[in-house]
């Protein structure tokens, strides 16, 4: 059983966030580092995934930072999303050889964490791509996007745990105009992020079949911002 090596970064800019990862992908596919998941929050932002459209943002991106949310364009799947504090996000970095079993892969272990705090989750892949995630009923508690190049991926899952929701209803989240998000606090859960966080990565090593390592972000790379 190989190693996931599991490191816990805090609050890290969204745009850092990337940086990061393109510099410990470029070590994972040298051979340097094993595959990698980072669990993080991100302060408030609208990331536009490449299936996004002009018609999932109905304001000009000014008026959204002039509300404190950042909007910035990505290279992973997907479409549009939120993340802000409370939320859990997590970045796998690693070998992938078939995206669709990845992903699958990803939710079934967003669900067993779910359920080990309670919360009775479900997969849609039979609906549609459009319908990637987790979902308690038909409420969205969990969106996943990935990137992979070279058969490393990058980007990943983001868990609503115990943040604000209210920024979902000011775009097309998920290019889904009717959905309804929730989260662990808002479906009766009493996690908090640390507790969830822990849960995560263990139901994700588990489900890849990994034994979990954690590892400090000093150990990772030599990034001022992170050691």
């Amino acid at each position: 059983m190989g190693e996931l090596w599991t490191s816990h970064l805090g609050t890290v800019p969204y745009r850092e966030a990337v940086e990061l990862q393109e510099r410990l992908r470029e070590r994972v596919v040298a051979g340097e580092l094993p595959d990698l998941l980072l669990e993080l929050e991100h302060p408030p932002v609208y990331t536009l995934g490449r299936r996004s459209g002009a018609q999932d943002l109905p304001l000009p991106e000014a008026a959204y930072r002039e509300r404190g949310i950042d909007v910035v364009q990505t290279d992973r799947g997907g479409k549009l999303t939120y993340h802000g504090p409370g939320q859990l996000v997590g970045y796998p970095i690693m070998h992938v050889d078939d995206v669709i079993a990845f992903l699958r892969t990803m939710e079934r272990a967003i669900i067993a964490a779910l359920g080990e705090a309670g919360i009775e989750a479900r997969s849609r892949e039979a609906e549609g791509r459009d319908y990637t995630g987790v979902w308690v009923q038909d409420r969205k508690i969990a969106s996943i996007g990935v990137h992979l190049s070279r058969g490393v991926s990058t980007h990943g899952f983001a868990v609503n745990v115990d943040n604000d929701l209210a920024p979902f209803g000011q775009v097309v989240a998920c290019g889904l105009p009717d959905v309804q998000m929730t989260s662990i606090r808002a479906e009766g859960g009493t996690d908090s992020l640390d507790c969830f966080r822990k849960r995560m990565g263990h139901a994700f090593a588990t489900a890849f079949g990994r034994r979990q390592r954690l590892v400090a972000a000093a150990r990772l790379a030599s990034i001022p911002s992170l050691v």
